[in-house]
């Protein structure tokens, strides 16, 4: 259940210490793309996006990282001005490690942030880098999401038992 766990647990991408999170070292944040910078049946970014990356890339690199295929991403891409990374097939390591190597960062110096345990969690977890979870910001979700966030419910009532992570209780 460990790797369920996040390192980090805010409302949105907009109530996350990115201040704080640049002087524990972080140099590249990886985001979830659906239900996480966007709901799902949104195909370009918002301005309040638009505004957010404008700031974080003066102090990170940032790159979206997604299960989505190229097509899904290329308006993010270069409507946001970043790196992308389709296809991830979030939990695998294998994505991951591709950007460590690519972009030469340590785990010490990555956070992935997203809405999903078992994708953006767990596979963060897996491969050691800072693990930021945000509550999901669309209603509607596709199919496999569906089914992850019904597996997700177990996960969350075991560790809301356990005192660990209760939903709406955030902290970083």
């Amino acid at each position: 259940m460990d790797k369920f766990i996040p390192d980090i647990y805010q409302k949105s991408i907009y109530d996350i210490d990115y201040k704080k999170l640049k002087k524990q070292g972080i140099k590249c944040l990886l985001f979830d793309l659906d239900n996480t910078l966007i709901p799902v049946n949104e195909n370009v970014p918002t301005k309040r996006v638009k505004e957010l990356f404008a700031v974080l890339e003066k102090d990170f690199k940032v790159i979206i990282i997604s299960n989505s295929g190229k097509q899904r991403l290329i308006p993010f891409k270069d409507g946001l001005n970043v790196d992308v990374a389709s296809s991830s097939h979030k939990p695998f390591k294998k994505k991951y490690l591709k950007i460590m190597d690519i972009y030469k960062y340590k785990y010490h110096e990555i956070a992935a942030i997203g809405d999903q345990l078992l994708t953006d969690i767990l596979g963060a977890n897996r491969v050691g880098i800072t693990s930021i979870l945000i509550n999901p910001i669309g209603e509607y979700e596709k199919f496999c999401t569906k089914i992850n966030r019904f597996l997700e419910g177990f996960i969350y009532r075991n560790l809301r038992k356990k005192g660990i992570l209760v939903r709406g209780e955030y902290y970083d």
